[in-house]
C-alpha cells in the first residue's frame, strides 16, 4: 500500500466560527498592544544593563516611586542613597551628580515602563469586563496574566536586590530568570492575542508542530544561555569568530570544579555552549523551510517558515557583529531585541500548528 507524504490541509468543522465576533478582535487587538510594550520593555532592560544602570535606584518604591526627582534636594537625596550602595563604593566612587542622572535614567524608565504597562493591562481588562466583552473561556486566563506580571516586577526587584548587597553584581542566575519570565509572559499573552483573532488556526499535521516545538525548545535553550553570558559577561571573553581566540574547543571550558558548575558559572563554557547552540537553531530553522517545500506545506506554513528562518540568519549575524566588535551596545541591543523578534515568529508558527 502506497502512502503520500503530501500533507493534508486541516479543514474546520462548519461549527467553528471565522472569527469570535468584533469584541474578541478588540481584546486580541489590545493585548497585541500589551506584548509590544512587554517586548519594548526587555529591550529596555537589555539597555539598562548595557549602560550598566540597574543598580542606580536602591529602592522599590511601586507606587511612589514613579515620580522622579523633580527637584535638586530630591535628587542630592537620591544620590546620597545610592553613594550608600557597593556598586558606587567599588565601581564609582566619585561619581558626580551628573553621572548619576545618566544612569538613573534609564532604570527610571524601565520601571516607569513596567508600571504602564501595569495600567495598559489592567484598565482596559476592567473595561473589557464590565461590558461583558471578553470571550466565554479567557476571564481566568486574563487574570492569570495580570497576576504573572506582578510576579515579574517582584523577581526583577530581587535581581536587583542581590546586587546591592556586598558585591556590585547581580546574580546571574536571577538575571536569567527575570529574562526567562519576561520572554515566557511575552509569549503567554501573544498565544493569548492569537487565539482571540484567529481561531481557526490549526492543523492535523503533527509534522510542523513537531518541528515548532523543537525549534522552540532549543531558542528558549539559546536564550536562556544568552542570558548568563549577559549576566557574566561572557560576550567580552573572545572578539573573534568563528574560532574563539585560536582554537575552535578554547582551553578551561572545565576549570570548575565539579563540572556541572562550568555550564552555569564558567564565562568561556557559557560562550561557547551559545555560539554552537546558535548553529543549532539555524539548522532547524533551515529545515523548516526545506521540509515546507519538500513536503509542500500549505502557503501560511511556507511563508512563517521563511519568516523564521530570515530572522534567524539576521540574529545569528548580530550574534558574530556584536562578539567581534566587543559587545557595543547598538548591536548588543539590536541582539536582544532580533531574539524578541525571533521569539514572536516561533510562537506564532506553533499557534498556527496547535492542534484544532
Amino acid at each position: 500500500m502506497r502512502y503520500s507524504t503530501t500533507i493534508r490541509r486541516y479543514r474546520p468543522s462548519r461549527q467553528l466560527p471565522l472569527s469570535r465576533g468584533p469584541d474578541a478582535a478588540r481584546v486580541g487587538r489590545w493585548l497585541v498592544m500589551v506584548v509590544f510594550l512587554i517586548g519594548l520593555m526587555v529591550v529596555v532592560g537589555g539597555i539598562t544593563r548595557l549602560t550598566e544602570s540597574g543598580l542606580s535606584i536602591v529602592e522599590w518604591k511601586p507606587v511612589t516611586g514613579i515620580v522622579p526627582p523633580m527637584s535638586e534636594q530630591a535628587w542630592q537625596k537620591e544620590f546620597a542613597a545610592y553613594q550608600q550602595s557597593p556598586e558606587y563604593r567599588l565601581v564609582n566612587r566619585g561619581m558626580t551628580l551628573d553621572q548619576f542622572k545618566r544612569i538613573y535614567w534609564w532604570e527610571y524608565v524601565h520601571r516607569l515602563l513596567g508600571r504602564l504597562i501595569g495600567l495598559v493591562y489592567l484598565l482596559p481588562l476592567v473595561f473589557f469586563w464590565l461590558r461583558g466583552m471578553i470571550p466565554k473561556g479567557f476571564h481566568g486566563r486574563l487574570v492569570t496574566i495580570f497576576l504573572l506580571g506582578g510576579v515579574q516586577g517582584l523577581i526583577g526587584w530581587l535581581m536587583v536586590k542581590s546586587g546591592l548587597q556586598s558585591e556590585p553584581e547581580v546574580s546571574h542566575y536571577r538575571l536569567m530568570l527575570h529574562l526567562l519570565f519576561a520572554l515566557f509572559l511575552f509569549s503567554f499573552v501573544l498565544w493569548t492575542a492569537f487565539d482571540l483573532l484567529y481561531p481557526r488556526h490549526g492543523m492535523r499535521q503533527r509534522r510542523w508542530r513537531m518541528l515548532g516545538r523543537a525549534f522552540l525548545t532549543v531558542l528558549v535553550l539559546q536564550i536562556a544561555l544568552g542570558a548568563l553570558m549577559a549576566g557574566l559577561k561572557a560576550g567580552y571573553a573572545f572578539d573573534t569568530w568563528p574560532k574563539m581566540g585560536s582554537d575552535w574547543v578554547p582551553p578551561g571550558l572545565l576549570m570548575l570544579k565539579p563540572a556541572w558548575r562550568n555550564l552555569f558559572d564558567n564565562a568561556v563554557a557559557v560562550h561557547f555552549l551559545h555560539r554552537n547552540t546558535a548553529w543549532i537553531v539555524a539548522a532547524l530553522a533551515g529545515l523548516l523551510v526545506v521540509l515546507a517545500w519538500r513536503y509542500d506545506a500549505p502557503g501560511p506554513t511556507k511563508l512563517a517558515s521563511l519568516v523564521i528562518a530570515l530572522l534567524t540568519l539576521v540574529q545569528f549575524t548580530l550574534g558574530v557583529v556584536t562578539v567581534t566588535h566587543g559587545v557595543p551596545i547598538v548591536w548588543a541591543v539590536l541582539h536582544q531585541a532580533g531574539a524578541v523578534l525571533l521569539l514572536a515568529a516561533g510562537v506564532h508558527y506553533l499557534h498556527m500548528h496547535r492542534r484544532p
